[in-house]
């Protein structure tokens, strides 16, 4: 230890009774070591308070009912901005999810035996610190690298980013919101000059046309979905799918395109659209730079040459294309169907550009609109030090590092002068030997890395590995050399930013089970024993780091210096950013509930412009071919899952909701011709694994084209590992299969892997 172990002691006592008007933590000694006796010191009153749930980027209000300051129920807010009383079947689960028997209740450290074992935390943060210092010591500190999470709040992300880069230095640290949302990210900071979305959830009302691509919003965001059935203005709802979904078979319009040719069909209609002269000139002069350009290269996508690469027919393409034309308030949204492309920016960057070009930005019921994935995908993109320099900022610029330095009370010496490593990087560096030790938070790699096999080789070349989860049961934890017990959501304070900029409160109701703590106290306690506590003595609580978060953001385009504390965030159900000091709209005493972007035309870059950018189309990384003639697609499946059903999957009512078993969607025609019947076992093969799955045989999904959803652990032993260039952000939606009837052998084994159900 770094500390005497009476210092140690005295931190962790003081570090774990801290007041917080609901529940304390109180440090207990045992013979032998620590135990930390979990005891309701001050119990909030009975009653209700509210807070944003923990699942999804819609950030929905959540009213939870407390009994001698424990939770006990929850029912969705009727007057949080977001939800207006609505709560799809995850939160109304939410806390059940908390109580199940493999939670992490005490740190655990793999043995000489391969077996781990439950130890006190001093052992565990002796472990973590030693092991760690040592692989930096014969390898460089850019031999380790940490993993973080959109599930976090964002408080925990910028202390985790700051103790890992300029406490501990750690040069490389990524989250899993490059597997979601990194693609919207680098699309936005190229176009407008910043990450900045520029909706609120009141444009799905306004609208008269809504875009909708690679999005089932009915499952994916039900919520969004009803907030489109609130539209008063009988709104076209175009959905551009390959499968027909849920929000494909409501939809007005549905173009059912060949998998990833979308960004062929965008040029397209931009084609159509400036052959017609559909455009906002004004706009366009007055607030782009470089359309003249993509006007000349959009040339090349005439309708003929478009409906041969998508499918769809020119007669549709035209009716289109005077659709958007006729809306006087069009929004364009998208979600993981062009996120999660090898050519994803340019795709986000085509409807950026028919937005731009249409005029239809800045005004209510228009927009270029990603919707996030992650309840706090955006705090991790603007304030986990990873893609970026807090709050938004460049690590590669010197003015950047000084300003966060004395912020900080740094030396700017402390702060990388290089980017990190992205996630596939990261891995790829582990497999080359370039990186000896990862810490992995909240977050279930073994099962969502879309080359399932290249991650569980990769963990083989690690010298240490360290795990920090709720649950001991994920398939990344039983990897872990140590595993860290935390607390979940409900279980800590904190803060959410959803997909419109809000951002909303996350209380603590409930109790962590064991030791488990919150991810902040964790953040602390290797601090403490890492030896550079001093350095985040400022860090005190989640609610100061949200103070220094702000002073973070004062001068960004995600300034929120006018959000006073916590109870400010509470009181107004939220806040969007941008909010400055003062800026509250037109005098009022509380800031608008609903605010966009650039309702002024001007953007964020030097220029004040937003910038058409544009590329030539890229080959599928791997086309159909004879020996694998067909194209797997994933996604979401049921509105009841959620990712790698590490929570969703502890709920016994969600569990109703959805297969228990894999289940792979078949065209009819495809199913006849290899004589399979709905409901039998079958065998889909791609060139890197096999998986048995159930027969779903329906007219949703096109012929030649199979769909499994991604909340199965074996989806990912298929999909096919492809990043797009600019985002790095991995291609799981198509790949080249196979398909044929399961032997017997191959259904047993299916049998055994989903717990002997047969669905």
């Amino acid at each position: 230890m770094n500390a005497p172990t009476e210092n140690f002691t005295q931190f962790v006592r003081q570090l774990l009774h801290q007041h917080d008007g609901k529940l304390t933590r109180e440090l207990m000694l045992k013979p032998g070591g620590f135990g930390l006796g979990i005891v309701p010191e001050s119990r909030a009153p009975n009653g209700t308070t509210e807070m944003v749930c923990g699942y999804c980027s819609t950030g929905c209000g959540l009213n939870v009912h407390l009994r001698d300051g424990e939770a006990i129920s929850l029912t969705p807010s009727t007057n949080y901005p977001v939800n207006l009383g609505m709560a799809c079947p995850k939160g109304w689960e939410a806390l059940s999810v908390l109580q199940s028997d493999d939670r992490a209740t005490s740190p655990m450290l793999r043995d000489a035996s391969g077996e781990l074992k439950a130890i006190e935390w001093p052992e565990a943060l002796t472990a973590f610190c030693d092991r760690f210092k040592d692989i930096q010591r014969r390898h460089g500190n850019d031999s380790v690298a940490w993993i973080g999470s959109g599930q976090i709040p964002t408080e925990e992300l910028a202390f985790l980013g700051s103790l890992a880069k300029f406490g501990m230095g750690i040069i490389h640290g990524d989250g899993n919101t490059r597997q979601c949302m990194a693609t919207s990210a680098v699309a936005y900071k190229q176009s407008f000059g910043f990450d900045a979305p520029p909706f609120t959830y009141t444009d799905f009302e306004e609208s008269d046309v809504i875009f909708l691509v690679g999005s089932n919003l009915c499952i994916g965001h039900p919520i969004l979905w009803e907030r489109v059935l609130r539209n008063k203005h009988n709104p076209e709802i175009i959905v551009v799918d390959p499968r027909r979904t849920e929000t494909a078979a409501v939809a007005t319009q549905h173009l059912a395109i060949k998998p990833k040719s979308d960004l062929a069909l965008f040029y397209g209609l931009a084609h159509i659209l400036i052959e017609k002269g559909w455009i906002d000139r004004h706009y366009i002069d007055a607030h782009t730079k470089g359309f003249d350009d993509f006007a000349r290269f959009v040339r090349d996508f005439p309708p003929e040459k478009v409906s041969e690469a998508t499918g769809i027919s020119q007669d549709t393409l035209a009716r289109i294309a005077e659709t958007i034309h006729n809306g006087k308030r069009v929004s364009f949204w998208w979600t993981m169907g062009v996120n999660q492309s090898y050519e994803g920016v340019r795709a986000a960057q085509s409807l950026i550009n028919l937005a731009l070009m249409t005029g239809s930005m800045g005004r209510p019921g228009t927009g270029a609109n990603s919707i996030t994935g992650q309840c706090n995908a955006m705090g991790s993109r603007l304030f986990s030090n990873t893609t970026n320099l807090l709050g938004g900022r460049d690590f590669l610029n010197p003015a950047h590092r000084e300003k966060v330095a004395a912020i900080l009370n740094l030396e700017a010496s402390s702060i990388p002068d290089q980017n990190s490593l992205a996630y596939d990087q990261i891995i790829s560096g582990i497999h080359g030997g370039k990186i000896k030790g990862l810490w992995i938070i909240a977050t279930n790699t073994a099962h969502s890395w879309i080359h399932q096999q290249s991650f569980a080789e990769a963990v083989k070349k690690l010298d240490f590995l360290v795990v920090q989860d709720m649950y001991v049961s994920t398939e990344t934890a039983a990897l872990a050399h140590l595993l860290l017990p935390a607390a979940g959501w409900g279980e800590k304070d904190g803060t959410f930013i959803n997909s419109e900029r809000r951002i909303g409160l996350l209380k603590k109701v409930a109790r962590a089970p064991g030791q488990a703590l919150a991810d902040f106290h964790i953040f602390k306690l290797i601090a403490a024993q890492w030896g550079c506590a001093d350095l985040f003595k400022e860090f005190s609580s989640p609610e100061a780091v949200f103070q220094i978060i702000k002073k973070l953001s004062a001068g960004q385009p995600c300034d929120i210096t006018g959000i006073e504390d916590y109870r400010h965030l509470d009181a107004c159900g939220g806040i969007q950013w941008p909010l400055k000091k003062g800026e509250y709209q037109k005098g009022a005493s509380l800031p608008a509930q609903e605010r966009r972007l650039f309702e002024d035309g001007r953007y964020f870059h030097p220029d004040g412009r937003a910038h058409f950018i544009f590329e030539a189309l890229r080959a599928m990384p791997e086309p159909t071919d004879a020996e694998f003639p067909l194209c797997l697609l994933t996604g979401r499946g049921s509105v009841s899952q959620w990712h790698t059903q590490t929570r969703t999957g502890k709920s016994a009512v969600l569990r109703k909701l959805y297969p228990n078993a894999v289940y792979v969607e078949i065209n009819p025609r495809d199913a006849a011709d290899k004589n399979i019947k709905h409901g039998e076992k079958v065998t889909v093969e791609s060139r890197r694994g096999k998986i048995t799955a159930t027969a779903f045989v329906s007219p949703i999904i096109q012929r030649g084209q199979l769909f499994v959803p991604m909340h199965y652990v074996n989806t990912n032993q298929l999909t096919h590992f492809s990043v797009d260039p600019y985002s790095r952000q991995p291609s799981y939606k198509a790949c080249a299969v196979r398909l044929r009837l399961s032997t017997e052998t191959e259904i047993q084994a299916a049998l055994a892997l989903s717990g002997g159900t047969h669905d």
